[in-house]
């Protein structure tokens, strides 16, 4: 039902936006569902605190209140922000903007009820995006937006009102992903990405880091395992970082519709340059950074703490990506990193001497090989990095598995890994590591790791030494055990030559009937 309403949602707003370009449409649509929503909910709060101050057997029960005192009594911010609801000042609330919607002012006035919301709520100072008054939509398309928007019922249940604009929201972000195509993975990785890097390093609490978070979808799916596993919203503390000032405000946004705290910096900055967390010290660390950028380099980063292993090249930051988060671990933190392929192997201006170091100090926990075309943006090959600054089990081993073959394809152009793939290759992480797999994907059994050829092999570091500390998973875990139906060689081969000549008559017979043609048509062939 719920994934009807959304394909419905988004075929409407895609065909509003008319010509306009969908990075800048984006933040018109994204930035109206979440005025509607937290009108929602603040609307629904303002109807059970009606019911609840009128009657006696209620400790909000006013009694002897007037309707003008009632109504006083309603305009309480107190009541709002102790069930953590953000206060809607009346000309900013929804019926007010769905009543004007037809005017030929209604940019300037979200415009106007979105700096009353900033006003009244210091926490999103800064995130809503005021620019509905300038927006190059043709005459009365924004006002059909608002109508559209206006039918996303959020109900009067606060859960399940965020549950359904998460959902709403982070389909639309999908959605834009793949409409801006390469543009659109600057702010969106897509999710079954983000469920692996997370099914792998069971973030259960603590804090967690991205540093280069796009729109918070590490971190929203961080939340949802933690909730799925027992655990609930607030067991993280969370920490990001982004430099691109309007996808800053979209990671902001979407971890405030689902009531999530946060910590993304004070303001929009390039993480080498301007660290917004520098003291951070994080239990786990998910990060998609830009595949191979060559202008991330400034002269005040060299010598810089994080280097550890070797001054990363100036003309691509991957090495410097890593050796970040590396920094920003605690002893017993975890990092899940996404990467180009390149950065397994490439040798070039120092990448490898810098990778060997890793390997060496045993910093490496699992790689994981990723199939084509999971990317909005990219058809470069990607593979997962697991870093740990100490490990605990397993010292002196590497896990690599190679999933290049586990994609299922959901579109002509798109690929994406199932929950039963995401759920095998977590168990194995798992049973590698001697941990009990959490609820549900393990039924909390024992796991038992073996090398599975072509899958999943742990290698040791003398090994990986060996092949020049390359850490490509297809190198290791060797070819894929074909199954044996016990025919023997002859009996196969007979099977084989008995097709072929089928087929070859077949063809002859095509042949002759494509002469007969030509010939009745006049030409000779």
């Amino acid at each position: 039902m719920l994934d009807d309403i959304k394909k419905t949602l988004w075929a409407t707003a895609d065909k509003l936006r008319a010509n306009m370009d969908a990075a800048e449409y984006k933040h018109l649509v994204l930035g109206l569902i979440f005025v509607k929503y937290i009108s929602d909910t603040f609307a629904a709060r303002r109807a059970e605190l009606s019911a609840r101050l009128v009657n006696p057997a209620d400790d909000y029960y006013f009694e002897d209140a007037s309707l003008q005192d009632l109504a006083a009594e309603l305009e309480d911010r107190d009541y709002y922000k102790e069930v953590n609801a953000f206060w809607v000042p009346e000309p900013a609330r929804w019926e007010a903007l769905r009543a004007a919607a037809k005017q030929t002012d209604i940019g300037k006035r979200i415009d106007e009820a979105l700096t009353l919301i900033e006003t009244e709520n210091p926490k999103l100072k800064g995130i809503l995006d005021k620019r509905y008054a300038r927006a190059q939509l043709p005459d009365g398309k924004l006002g059909e937006l608002v109508d559209l928007v206006s039918t996303i019922g959020f109900g009067t249940n606060a859960a399940a009102a965020r549950d359904v604009l998460g959902q709403v929201y982070e389909y639309f972000l999908g959605m834009f992903a793949s409409a801006e195509g390469k543009r659109g993975g600057q702010f969106y990785t897509p999710a079954s990405i983000v469920k692996t890097l997370v099914a792998i390093l069971s973030p259960h609490s603590g804090q967690v880091y991205d540093p280069c978070c796009g729109s918070g979808g590490m971190f929203v799916q961080s939340e949802k395992f933690i909730e799925a596993h027992g655990g609930k919203i607030g067991d993280v503390s969370i920490y990001g970082q982004e430099a691109n000032p309007t996808t800053w405000r979209l990671a902001a946004m979407n971890l405030a519709i689902r009531g999530i705290d946060f910590n993304l910096g004070r303001e929009p900055g390039d993480t080498f340059t301007r660290n917004q967390h520098p003291d951070l010290r994080a239990d786990f660390i998910l990060a998609n950074p830009p595949f191979n950028i060559s202008d991330w380099w400034h002269g005040s980063l060299m010598g810089d703490a994080r280097w550890v292993y070797g001054d990363p090249p100036q003309g691509n930051a991957n090495y410097a990506w890593l050796q970040h988060m590396l920094h920003h671990l605690k002893p017993t933190g975890r990092a899940g990193i996404v990467l180009a392929n390149g950065s397994m192997s490439s040798s070039q201006n120092n990448e490898g001497v810098i990778r060997a170091a890793m390997v060496e100090a045993d910093v490496v926990e699992v790689m994981v090989a990723l199939p084509g075309q999971l990317f909005f943006n990219t058809q470069i090959p990607a593979c997962l990095w697991f870093l740990v600054k100490q490990k605990t089990q397993r010292k002196g081993e590497v896990l690599f598995i190679d999933a290049r073959k586990l994609a299922t394809m959901i579109s002509r152009v798109q690929s994406e890994f199932t929950d039963e793939v995401i759920a095998r290759i977590a168990a194995t992480v798992a049973a590698w590591r001697g941990e009990l797999l959490p609820l549900p994907l393990g039924e909390g059994s024992p796991p038992t790791y073996k090398d599975i050829p072509g899958f999943c092999r742990s290698v040791k570091l003398a090994e990986i030494a060996q092949h020049g500390h390359v850490l490509t998973p297809g190198r290791y875990v060797g070819a894929e055990e074909v199954e044996d139906n016990d025919e023997d060689f002859a009996t196969k081969m007979q099977q084989l030559t008995e097709k072929l000549g089928e087929q070859m008559a077949k063809g002859a017979e095509l042949d002759q009937l494509i002469r007969r043609k030509l010939g009745g048509l006049g030409y000779e062939f």
